[in-house]
């Protein structure tokens, strides 16, 4: 075992600048196939065994009993693979062999019949009392084959191994996660699985919906492989890697000043919200906006705010103000921000669409023309949907936009002509006609009110400052500006979360603004 072993994906998308692709199904095959023709045959399989029990045993080093649980199919293969290398490196391994005993692909066939005559014990099917002195559980039985929820004795392997006691590491995806979704039925078995080694590939799956539910650690290997062959396919999905960002990011300059930065406008605050309002101003002060101005709906609303006396609260920003700022409108907007929005729709220089806005032009098709003008003239918007409000967008049930949330953004991307945050677990950022990106940072202690406006004012504090870097004789194109405000956003909004409630638990939003930029 002496090549490269897996790698902490976290660690590498945090130290690393990438670009690291994932790829579903069918382009996994396709990488698959391409990759085994330049090596002999079986090669990646072996090397597949190897790092899985090579993971295995640098996870549980005192693990004496293993017990792998071998699909029919090439995941099971790695399994008999890996159990081999157990079994050599003095281990008491038992598989356990689910399926048809007959037609296995000829990888997997080969690598059952190393292990039997090896000596590796291989049984029928889980006996629970046979295998309850297990200490460590390797899954085997589906990874990426998945096309439908297991049913039979798979989805009773699945359902008995999620009430073992032993930690669960699931070679390439959990056995019954969609892997190139995330999504699960309701009722559908699924492993849940404290670490996970991706193998040649990476799911979409394991990064959004469900799957870092699922998922738990994951860990990478590429088995050896360089994808440099001009035929292979694109990635479904790139993981956002803040290495690169923060390496192409502007820098602070010792002679710039407040007006380098960008003014940012927030438009919202109805009755009853205004602290939504102020919790993106606040947010995109915090983050390095130059100026700040929030005209909050509530007329009656004071017109400082004690906490932040830096924000300047304003009447509602003309055009002229509009045409050079970028403009957050909605937050805690409720009904009042309707009025603004055709305005601007129309002068808003950089505009990020949240909460009531989304749902004011999911109700209105004028707005939704509005927003496709301001696409053909060059003027960019950044729309913040969680599933429910991409939902009215897309004219479906959140359910369906969460049993695809690849498909869901790139189809409301296309329509709207705006770059689009689609928020939730492994919140996903998409230009028009871009491959989506997905983000790898927070956890549930963002399931909380006002997490969002946050969202919306970090984008747009991040946003002035890229647009104020940016020479007025620069030819560099304002999507990319978008696109880049919006992952990186994304991003330390989650990591924001991260490092203050590591756990996920209860954070109140305020506490996720920055303390300074």
């Amino acid at each position: 075992m002496n090549r490269t072993p897996p790698v902490q994906l976290s660690t590498l998308l945090r130290t690393a600048a990438g670009p690291w692709p994932t790829h579903d199904s069918a382009a996994s095959r396709a990488i698959d196939a391409l990759s085994a023709q330049d090596l002999p045959p079986h090669t990646l399989m072996q090397r597949a065994g190897r790092a899985v029990a090579q993971l295995a045993m640098a996870l549980v080093p005192d693990a004496r009993r293993i017990d792998v649980l071998a699909g029919h199919g090439n995941n099971g293969g790695d399994g008999y693979e890996a159990a081999l290398h157990l079994h050599r490196a003095g281990r008491n391994v038992v598989v356990h062999t689910f399926g048809r005993d007959t037609d296995w692909p000829p990888d997997a066939a080969a690598s059952r019949q190393q292990a039997q005559a090896a000596g590796v014990r291989i049984v029928a099917g889980l006996d629970a009392a046979e295998w309850s002195r297990s200490e460590l559980v390797i899954d085997a039985l589906l990874g990426r084959g998945l096309t439908r929820p297991a049913s039979g004795e798979l989805a009773e392997a699945i359902r008995l191994l999620r009430g073992h006691a032993a930690p669960v590491l699931a070679v390439d995806l959990p056995s019954g996660l969609p892997g190139d979704t995330g999504a699960l039925e309701v009722g559908a078995p699924c492993v849940q699985a404290r670490w996970t080694l991706a193998l040649l590939t990476l799911a979409p799956g394991l990064f959004t919906a469900r799957g870092r539910d699922h998922a738990g650690e994951i860990w990478w290997d590429d088995l050896g492989a360089t994808l440099t062959h001009a035929d292979t396919p694109p990635p479904a999905a790139w993981l956002h890697s803040p290495v690169w960002a923060e390496s192409v990011w502007p820098a602070r300059l010792h002679a710039q000043h407040k007006g380098s930065f960008g003014d940012v406008w927030v438009l919202g605050g109805g009755r009853s919200m205004t602290g939504a309002a102020l919790l993106a101003a606040r947010t995109a002060l915090c983050v390095g906006a130059g100026r700040v101005y929030v005209h909050l709906l509530d007329p009656d609303a004071h017109r400082l705010d004690p906490l932040h006396p830096e924000l300047m609260l304003a009447d509602a920003p003309t055009a002229a103000r509009q045409q050079n700022a970028t403009v957050v409108a909605g937050c805690g907007g409720g009904q009042a921000i309707r009025e603004h929005l055709p305005d601007t729709l129309h002068h808003a220089a950089r505009l990020v669409l949240d909460a009531d806005a989304l749902n004011a032009l999911a109700e209105d098709p004028r707005l939704g023309e509005a927003l496709r003008d301001r696409r053909d003239n060059g003027l960019p918007t950044v729309l913040t949907p969680h599933p429910l409000e991409a939902a009215r967008l897309l004219g479906c049930s959140a359910a369906e936009v969460q049993s695809d949330r690849l498909v869901a953004i790139r189809t409301l991307a296309a329509r709207t002509g705006a770059i689009v945050v689609l928020k939730g677990s492994g919140s996903l950022v998409a230009s028009p006609d871009g491959i989506p990106w997905i983000n790898t940072s927070g956890n549930a202690a963002l399931a909380t009110p006002g997490s969002g406006d946050v969202l919306a004012g970090w984008i747009a504090g991040l946003w002035s400052q890229l647009a104020g870097a940016r020479s007025s004789k620069s030819a560099s194109p304002v999507w990319p500006e978008a696109e880049l405000a919006a992952r990186h956003a994304v991003y330390q909004h989650g990591l924001r979360a991260e490092q203050l409630s590591p756990a996920g638990g209860v954070l109140v939003a305020s506490r996720l603004i920055p303390s300074g930029p």
